[in-house]
């Protein structure tokens, strides 16, 4: 403590060898969930957005949410594979099959997404193909 002129003040000491907490900031990839969900609306364009936050974002967090952002970059890829596949085989009919699959399987993966996010638990598996 330090004493000026009868007033006392606390004294804060960093120590520079001691690691300093990752400071867990839950509010980025719960945008990302909600540009996915927009992008629902907006034809996917927003999803683009939401890849590139994920991807910037990974690895500057505690392992909660690097678990989130591991499964965001993977749906946005996996979809986009998806997507392309389902569209290359529209015109033999049962691409609309996999476009529907590709809405279905999204959905899913984004409302598990976020209910854990909420809950503060990471993605048990956020390398799955299916729905972490």
């Amino acid at each position: 403590m330090l004493n000026l002129n009868n007033a006392v003040v606390p004294m804060t000491q960093i120590d520079p060898g001691r690691p300093q907490p990752v400071v867990s900031n839950s509010s980025m990839a719960l945008i990302v969930y909600i540009l996915y969900f927009v992008g629902y609306l907006v034809g996917g364009v927003t999803w683009i957005v939401g890849v590139i936050i994920a991807h910037v974002q990974k690895g500057g967090s505690d392992a909660v949410l690097d678990s989130h952002y591991d499964f965001q970059i993977r749906t946005f890829w996996i979809g986009l594979l998806y997507g392309i596949v389902g569209f290359v085989l529209m015109f033999v009919l049962i691409g609309f099959l996999v476009l529907a699959w590709l809405v279905i399987w999204s959905l899913i993966r984004n409302i598990k997404g976020i209910l854990a996010l909420n809950e503060n638990r990471p993605i048990q598996n956020p390398h799955s193909w299916l729905f972490g």
